[in-house]
């Protein structure tokens, strides 16, 4: 194994597997630290964790793990891929993992960039935009979580960590791999955030950064990675599933919304609402049964708009109205898959890490692009494809392609 990616979340690990697996890269996206040794025809492995909202000595201790686990594998450098609107509190996780990754690794600066210009994340002075809005006026300000209302990632960063954090503007990107790696100070730490608002950007951090051990940012970031190690571009192939498929959606995105908007149009559904769930008014039993007497792959949400999230949050907990919707995700995919669901679609990061959880699947192969940062996967042995989206990615139809690719023979 040459690279090793630590992700943050389901979604994001799939996300950097496809463009690694693109660039030519063999790789597989484990779920959690695997305790056996990889397989000798993994170039990258991309170890997911459900890391990005839990406590940060918790985020930690699983991200070390997972890179001793990745440089027992044979890895020369490590990926710290985090979300690409940057999703964190003033209590991490992003800075504390990233300090601890470094230290462990012996890299005393770190690159971070987590612009994804095919997304529309770019990063300009150091402020992180979403399309053509600051970070701070797009959908993220609601985020149940990590609501981001600083577009500023320098002082967003500063406030997680104890080291240095210095910036390379796009003028000194534009200069070339040595103006980057001239914001690295001979003495003292420091983390570096480094401007990108195009594909051309990532092509030149990744040369700057080949010899760096750590690197830290979003899934464009690894844009530039796989030449880096001797690889080229290279279609996947694959054999998707066919029979009952399903759509679960627990983000409450603007994109989500939208896209459950669109599929209620065209498909049956049934909305999963926190005051239901906590009040244990719904029976897994009882809606897995719904699904499967269904002829058309219906969609079960929990989607809703902020005020509502937020009212929910008032009445139950962030955590507790959280760590209920998730355990009920879980839940009804492992029972939904015991009955014969091939095909599970799923909205939102934390929805589908409940959903690989309860699967209980160990290893998922990477297909081809669905859209952007969103991959089709199949868990490895087993008969299921999925797609696993973050919150704000994919068109409005983004549910019923990902459907027909996840049954579809390339």
């Amino acid at each position: 194994m040459k690279l090793g990616v630590i992700a943050d979340d389901f979604t994001g690990a799939s996300d950097i597997a496809l463009m690694l697996s693109e660039g030519g890269m063999t790789a597989a996206q484990y779920v959690g630290v695997p305790d056996v040794p990889a397989l000798a025809s993994v170039d990258a492995g991309i170890i997911s964790l459900k890391s990005r909202t839990i406590p940060a000595a918790e985020a930690v201790a699983q991200s070390l793990r997972a890179c001793d686990w990745l440089t027992d594998q044979g890895c020369k450098q490590i990926v710290f891929k985090i979300c690409s609107t940057f999703d964190s509190t003033d209590e991490g996780n992003i800075g504390p993992v990233a300090e601890a990754l470094a230290d462990r690794l012996g890299e005393t600066c770190v690159i971070v960039c987590p612009a994804f210009p095919e997304n529309g994340r770019t990063v300009y002075q150091g402020h992180l935009f979403v399309a053509d809005r600051l970070l701070s006026e797009s959908g993220m300000r609601h985020h149940p979580l990590t609501p981001m209302g600083d577009p500023d990632i320098r002082r967003v960063l500063a406030r997680q960590t104890s080291w240095a954090v210095g910036h390379v503007s796009l003028d000194h990107v534009a200069d070339g791999p040595a103006a980057i790696n001239l914001a690295c100070p001979a003495d003292g730490k420091s983390m570096v955030i480094v401007d990108a608002i195009r594909n051309d950007n990532l092509a030149t951090i990744g040369r700057a950064i080949a010899a760096r051990k750590l690197l830290v940012g979003g899934s464009g970031l690894a844009l530039g990675l796989p030449k880096n190690f001797g690889h080229a571009p290279a279609a996947a192939n694959w054999t998707g599933h066919s029979g009952k498929a399903v759509v679960l959606s627990g983000s409450c995105s603007v994109a989500t919304r939208a896209q459950v908007a669109s599929y209620k149009a065209i498909a049956p559904s049934r909305e999963l609402t926190v005051d239901d769930i906590m009040a244990k008014a719904l029976s897994v039993q009882e809606i897995a049964g719904w699904v499967l007497r269904q002829d058309a792959s219906p969609l079960l949400y929990s989607s809703a708009d902020p005020e509502v999230v937020g009212a929910a949050q008032q009445k139950y907990g962030r955590e507790k109205s959280a760590a209920a919707i998730e355990q009920f995700f879980s839940d009804l995919a492992a029972s939904l898959f015991s009955a014969g669901v091939s095909r599970m679609v799923v909205a939102g990061g934390e929805t589908s890490g409940a959903v690989v959880s309860g699967l209980g699947a160990n290893t998922l192969d990477i297909g081809p692009k669905i859209a952007p940062g969103v991959p089709a996967l199949k868990v490895s042995g087993q008969p299921l494809a999925l797609a696993l989206k973050s919150g704000n990615f994919g068109g409005p139809n983004f549910f019923s392609e990902a459907l027909s690719v996840l049954e579809t023979s390339r």
